[in-house]
C-alpha cells in the first residue's frame, strides 16, 4: 500500500508539473516541439478550438482507440497520466488564461518549456509509465506493423515542428527546433541522473568488517572474492557492492575510518537491475 500511495503521488505530480510546463511555457509561446501538445499548438491557431481543449480531445480519443486495440496490456497508469494531463490543461485555460508569454525572453520560457515536460516524462517512464499522446499510437504501431517506431515518431515530430515555421514565423520555428533537438537529451539526462546509483570495488586484507556494516548499517549485500595483489603478492580480498549515493557516502567514511590502507573504485551508474534495485 505505502508503495502503490508513492506511485500515485509520482504519477499526479510530475503529470502536473508537465502541465504547467506546457501551458504556461510551451502554448503562449507557439512552440510546437512534443508530438500532441505541438499539434495542438498547430490547431489553436485557427481559433477553432483551444491548444488545451483539443489536447484533452485527442488524448481521449487515443485512449479510446488504445483500450480497443490493446485491451488488458494497456497500462492503466498511463490512461490516469493521459487523463490528469488533458483535463489539467483544459482547467489552466479557463482558470488561469494567458493572452502572452510570462516574460519577454523567449530563450528564457524555452528553457522552462523543455524542463519542465522533460523532468515530468522521465519521472513517469522511470516508474514505467507515460503521459499517453504519441506513446498510445507507438504502442499500437507497434503491435500492428514492422516499422522503426521511434524512426515514425521522431519524423512526425520534426513535420509539426517544421509546420510552425510556416503557421507562426521563423523565429518561433528555429525556437520549436531547438526544442526538439534538446528534449530527448534532457529526458535522458533526467532518467540517469534518478537511477545515478554508486558501483563499489573496495580491495582490503580484512573484508568482514566492512561486509558487517553494509549488511547491518546500509542493508545491503555484497559480493567478495579472493585476490591476490600483483605488486605485494600478498593475499587480499575485493568487495563488490553496489548503493545509492547517500550509502555511498556512509560506506566511504566508514572504509575511510576503519580501513585507511584499503584500495577504492567507485563508479557511477544507473543501470543496476536486481534486488533492492530495479527489476528487469
Amino acid at each position: 500500500m505505502k508503495s502503490q500511495l508513492k506511485n500515485f503521488v509520482l504519477l499526479t505530480v510530475s503529470t502536473l508539473i508537465m502541465a504547467a510546463g506546457i501551458y504556461f511555457f510551451k502554448f503562449t509561446n507557439n512552440f510546437t516541439f512534443g508530438g500532441i501538445t505541438g499539434l495542438a499548438v498547430l490547431v489553436a491557431k485557427s481559433g477553432a478550438v483551444s491548444a488545451g481543449d483539443f489536447t484533452f480531445i485527442t488524448n481521449m480519443l487515443l485512449l479510446a482507440v488504445g483500450f480497443v486495440t490493446l485491451g488488458k496490456k494497456f497500462a492503466a497508469k498511463t490512461a490516469y497520466c493521459s487523463i490528469l494531463l488533458s483535463i489539467s490543461l483544459s482547467l489552466l485555460e479557463r482558470i488561469a488564461p494567458m493572452a502572452h508569454p510570462l516574460t519577454d525572453q523567449p530563450i528564457l520560457e524555452l528553457t522552462f518549456a523543455i524542463a519542465l515536460p522533460s523532468f515530468g516524462s522521465a519521472v513517469l517512464f522511470n516508474i514505467g509509465s507515460s503521459s499517453g499522446g504519441t506513446d498510445v499510437i507507438a504502442m499500437i504501431m507497434k503491435k500492428y506493423s514492422s516499422l522503426d517506431i521511434g524512426k515514425a515518431l521522431l519524423a512526425t515530430d520534426f513535420i509539426i515542428t517544421l509546420a510552425g515555421c510556416f503557421v507562426f514565423d521563423i523565429e518561433t520555428g528555429l525556437y520549436s527546433f531547438l526544442g526538439l533537438a534538446v528534449r530527448s537529451f534532457m529526458i535522458d539526462g533526467f532518467i540517469e541522473s534518478l537511477n545515478l546509483s554508486k558501483y563499489f570495488n573496495v580491495v582490503c586484507r580484512d573484508p568482514d568488517p566492512i561486509c558487517a556494516y553494509i549488511k547491518e548499517n546500509l542493508h545491503r549485500g555484497a559480493t567478495v572474492v579472493s585476490a591476490k595483489g600483483a605488486f605485494s603478492g600478498e593475499d587480499k580480498y575485493i568487495i563488490f557492492t553496489a548503493l545509492n549515493r547517500s550509502e555511498a557516502v556512509k560506506l566511504r567514511n566508514f572504509i575511510k575510518a576503519t580501513a585507511p590502507d584499503a584500495f577504492l573504485l567507485i563508479s557511477n551508474t544507473s543501470e543496476i537491475i536486481g534486488k533492492g534495485f530495479h527489476s528487469v
